[in-house]
């Protein structure tokens, strides 16, 4: 078998290679370079679930980062067990040829409880005083705990949120790095997702994201030099390519205002009641999938989506199967935006009235994905000082709520999901060019090269 790193560098496209990533654009023009043709949605859940099983998200049954558990009538993002991947992943297959093989999975998505060898992963720690700490979870249990007396603990507020920054990037190569030398896995899957932060706040303007590119290309430069000269074959890919919008729709707004949407008071504040709701949408980037729970209405909804500005498709039941994404856990109707815009999840139609988590980063807690929690309130004047205090309050152990994130999805400039128009945009996948041998693949074949590349 033949040591084989995997290298996920999220949101990397044709388009942001250049002047800014040196390194990668000299490395790339010396393989074999492919676009990959997306998953629907190319969200990173689906995408990293159709690489790592072969199969279409019909089959797998990841079709988001989170999907409306229809058993439980809760919307759940994020959620980590590998339990949910209804599919064999391909350390699985890999082991049946060989029982000496072994596989790392470092930081890629539904890491916990599976049956990799070693898997290391995001995971806060929640006293009960209401804090939220930085921490992150293992298999085994304890590398968690030998990885962080090396590399100090995981820097979880640079992972996601206003502070995002190139340190938890470099905290997961490190890691990956390490577990390298100490367990030597045959496989090693590395997630790097730093380029996905001020792509959505800025969309493609380089004036604000060559800085990003750089340390990106700087960190991609260490890993692939480590791991080749340890004598690893290297597949570089990613699970979508970001592109610049401005337009953000309110369908859960649009359903509301309809009288379709249920909203419960909370001390003077609403949420959404998506089990007694006619009709909710999850929002998920520039995909949505909206569930029909009063079934008489699916053609007025359908109707209704159609004529909303910003949606491009309405996928019913034949078109879910069309994309491969007609499994249970999808919408009663699957919306696709066009190109400038994207889907939020807010269903108040008062600020004041919005949940005590919206101008938070809690991204369990939304019944949607919130790319704003990547963005400190512009109305907050002196943010130091109000930081500072929250700081203060977790310090000494009183409860405080970190109400940072302004509600203005207007301020998102970058977003995923839909299938774009260039290649330029999309996906790719870059290696030996005896593993590689088209210049544009389906998801699904990533799976079948990573076997391939292993087998050598």
């Amino acid at each position: 078998m033949k040591k084989t790193v995997v290298l996920d560098i999220v949101a990397l496209s044709p388009r942001v290679i250049g002047e800014h990533t040196p390194f990668l654009k000299k490395w790339i023009a010396s393989k074999k370079q492919a676009v990959i043709e997306p998953v629907l949605p190319a969200v990173t859940c689906s995408a990293q679930s159709v690489y790592l099983t072969g199969k279409w998200p019909v089959e797998n049954g990841i079709v988001g980062n989170g999907w409306y558990f229809q058993d439980e009538c809760e919307i759940k993002f994020w959620r980590q067990s590998n339990k949910l991947v209804q599919a064999e992943k391909v350390w699985e297959i890999l082991r049946k040829d060989n029982p000496d093989f072994t596989v790392a999975n470092m930081f890629w998505w539904y890491n916990m409880y599976s049956s990799a060898d070693y898997a290391v992963t995001p995971r806060p720690l929640y006293p009960a005083d209401g804090r939220k700490l930085p921490d992150c979870h293992s298999q085994p249990m304890e590398l968690r705990d030998r990885l962080q007396a090396e590399l100090g603990q995981f820097p979880l507020f640079t992972f996601w949120g206003p502070n995002t920054s190139i340190e938890s990037s470099k905290w997961i190569a490190e890691a990956a790095k390490k577990v390298e030398e100490w367990y030597n896995p045959t496989l090693n899957l590395i997630y790097i997702p730093h380029l996905d932060y001020n792509l959505q706040k800025y969309g493609i303007d380089f004036s604000k994201i060559s800085k990003d590119l750089r340390e990106v290309d700087d960190l991609a430069k260490d890993l692939i030099t480590f791991f080749e000269n340890r004598g690893a074959e290297v597949l570089l890919l990613s699970e979508y390519g970001i592109t610049s919008v401005n337009k953000p729709i309110h369908l859960n707004r649009i359903f509301r205002q309809k009288g379709w949407i249920q909203v419960k008071n909370e001390l003077g504040r609403e949420t959404l009641d998506a089990g007694t709701s006619a009709v909710f949408a999850v929002a998920d980037h520039q995909v949505a999938h909206v569930h029909v729970n009063d079934y008489s209405k699916l053609a007025e909804v359908k109707a209704l989506l159609e004529k909303t500005p910003g949606v491009e498709k309405v996928l019913d039941a034949q078109g879910k199967k069309d994309f491969h994404i007609d499994h249970a856990r999808s919408g009663d109707l699957v919306v696709i935006a066009d190109a400038d815009s994207w889907f939020t999840y807010y269903f108040w139609l008062d600020d004041a009235k919005a949940p005590d988590y919206a101008r938070c980063v809690d991204i369990h807690r939304k019944p949607g994905y919130d790319p704003v929690e990547l963005v400190l309130d512009p109305a907050i004047k002196i943010p130091i000082l109000k930081i500072g205090s929250k700081v203060l309050k977790k310090k000494l152990g009183f409860r405080y709520l970190m109400d940072v994130i302004p509600l203005d999805a207007t301020l998102v400039k970058g977003a995923h999901g839909r299938i774009p128009e260039s290649d330029l945009d999309k996906p790719l996948l870059v290696g030996n060019s005896s593993i590689i041998d088209s210049d544009r693949i389906q998801p699904t074949a990533v799976f079948d090269l990573i076997i391939k590349t292993v087998n050598r």
